[in-house]
């Protein structure tokens, strides 16, 4: 570990920091209906979209209703992609006359795209047209961000409201989300990212002669516009299969912090909504430095894993040191524009949030260095999280944390002053129990069955690993992978489609259903015998909390993984 690594590390988070508030007061006042600098600029779209389409932006859902046009729009979406898949050999904007999607690859990218997971079991830019790129990939990056934000600012009203019966108007969130907040970032960092070299143009693919006379094939493409979203919106869906490590997707230093930027910005930035739609920030910020304290633990372990490099290194090593480890650290699947530092960083960063993007193989990390990622995931990436899923996945643990200390203190626990009883609690646990269910389920199966083993690039616990992160990033709608799984198969496009889509909808079906709870609560003023929820004992209680379900679950299974893998290798075993 170096001193150009923290700072670059500390660099990174003093800039999240400085955009919270601001970027947190613009999203309270856009989701509350009031008027921002926007609005007289777009103002007049978003009038002409309810119009167009039939809705009331002032008639509020109760929680079913919301839930129920959550998953009529995710449904539409998931046609509408099947179809332009399935067509896209028929289809204008195909200047490589790619075919049509296969029909189980075809289903396995609709769910990935319509649940803001982007796993992509396909090479992008020999397998997809620009239109399905355009048109059904880019959009859905866009609308299923926002449907996650909206989903967020549900719950969120669930706690400031009093003896409520809805919760919002999905279709009002999804619109202003959308219109206000996606679209004007995006326009504006695309420009960016196509000064600082990323192509955005619809020419056909080029050829090239390499110095060695051997003949390349160069992509082209609108990179640029899919780059900025899949980041801002934490979708991570590449436009190239390399992802963000292709020069084309990240060109340098610079637009690598820009991308780590983006996917933590929203996530950050909601947590001060949080607190303000509440009516005190302090509570926001309790939730933020929740988040940063596990990042921050994230990010130096992960660092601590691949700096020193691998140790089995040391038996090449001419002193024969004990300590010697690998020249330089684990440079090994990573890009020499970035190093080891800002891999790590992103390695931390991405999994940490449902984005899912790479700019270093994750495969090719040290066994310790890519079990962070899996943890990050395993806890429903609640670390600043998806754009929306982080905050809720989050005030879920919240809900569980204030239930335990109210057992240890035998009164009936409170949240921002509504009372946390059975039906909050068995609706928090429902959703928090979603993903271990899927996750260790479908791993299970995949390493019993000749289908789930026929994928697999590495033997022993690192090809264990492949599948345990595979289903891990599934079914936390994360897209990530550690590269050394096939997964374009009809056994990992069925499976892996049914986690994303039991991450996703299980999850959000009992959240939702605790929010129109909460909002029907009356708010309870505060006692001496209240639980104060915006110090430094609750943070540490919900760390504690989120740790305890994380290691319990998930430890015996990262046992037969990377845990394993390390002390193999570290007796000079490797796999």
């Amino acid at each position: 570990m170096t001193i150009n690594g923290w700072i670059q590390i500390a660099l990174f988070c003093g800039i999240v920091i400085a955009i919270t508030r601001p970027l947190g007061g613009y999203l309270a006042r856009v989701f509350s209906g009031e008027r921002t600098f926007l609005s007289p600029v777009l103002g007049w779209l978003e009038r002409g979209i309810y119009r167009l389409s039939g809705v009331n932006p002032n008639e509020e859902q109760n929680w079913l209703a919301y839930a129920m046009a959550m998953l009529a729009f995710s449904a539409a979406g998931f046609i509408v992609l099947y179809a332009i898949q399935r067509l896209q050999g028929v289809l204008p904007l195909n200047p490589q006359h790619l075919p049509g999607v296969g029909p189980d690859l075809a289903f396995n990218t609709s769910i990935s795209f319509v649940s803001n997971t982007n796993w992509q079991s396909y090479v992008p830019e020999t397998t997809m047209s620009y239109l399905t790129q355009m048109m059904g990939l880019t959009m859905h990056n866009f609308v299923s961000g926002a449907t996650g934000v909206a989903l967020a600012v549900a719950l969120v009203r669930g706690f400031a409201r009093r003896s409520a019966k809805t919760v919002g108007n999905f279709w009002a969130d999804l619109v202003r989300c959308t219109l206000y907040v996606l679209l004007p970032i995006a326009v504006v960092v695309a420009l960016f990212f196509v000064f600082e070299g990323m192509p955005q143009n619809l020419h056909a693919y080029v050829g090239a002669t390499t110095l060695e006379g051997a003949q390349q094939t160069i992509a082209q493409g609108p990179v640029a516009s899919q780059e900025v979203i899949k980041m801002l919106g934490t979708n991570g869906g590449g436009f190239f299969n390399a992802n963000s490590a292709h020069p084309y997707e990240n060109p340098n230093a610079i637009t690598n912090l820009v991308q780590m930027i983006l996917i933590f910005s929203l996530g950050a930035a909601l947590t001060n909504m949080f607190g303000r739609m509440v009516g005190d920030e302090r509570q926001g910020w309790a939730i933020f430095a929740a988040m940063g304290l596990l990042f921050l633990a994230g990010t130096a372990s992960i660092y601590a894993a691949e700096a020193p490099g691998n140790p089995a290194f040391a038996a090449l090593h001419i002193d024969q040191s004990a300590n010697a480890f690998q020249a330089g650290g684990n440079m090994e699947g990573k890009e020499v524009r970035f190093g080891i530092a800002a891999s790590s960083l992103f390695a931390n960063v991405t999994t940490d949030a449902s984005c899912g993007a790479v700019n270093a193989m994750h495969d090719s990390l040290m066994p310790l260095g890519g079990m962070i990622p899996m943890i990050n995931m395993m806890l429903g990436e609640i670390i600043f999280g998806g754009v929306g899923s982080g905050l809720y996945g989050m005030l879920l643990f919240a809900i569980v944390a204030v239930f335990v200390a109210g057992l240890m203190v035998g009164r009936t626990p409170e949240y921002l002053g509504k009372k946390i009883e059975a039906r909050e609690v068995k609706m928090a646990m429902l959703a928090i129990l979603v993903l271990p269910l899927s996750i260790l389920g479908f791993t299970a199966l995949a390493v019993v069955l000749k289908d789930g083993l026929a994928g697999l690039l590495n033997a022993g616990p690192h090809g264990y690993s492949e599948i345990l992160y595979a289903f891990d990033s599934a079914t936390a709608n994360n897209g990530s992978a550690f590269a050394g799984l096939t997964a374009n198969t009809p056994f990992y496009n069925s499976t892996l489609g049914l986690a994303m889509l039991i991450g996703r909808f299980l999850m959000i079906v009992p959240m939702l259903a605790a929010a129109g709870s909460l909002a029907a609560k009356k708010i309870v003023p505060p006692s001496e015998g209240t639980f104060p929820t915006h110090g430094g004992l609750f943070v540490g209680l919900l760390v504690g909390v989120i740790l305890i379900v994380g290691g319990l679950t998930y430890f015996p299974a990262l046992s037969l993984g990377p845990i394993a893998e390390h002390f193999a290798m570290t007796a000079g075993r490797l796999y």
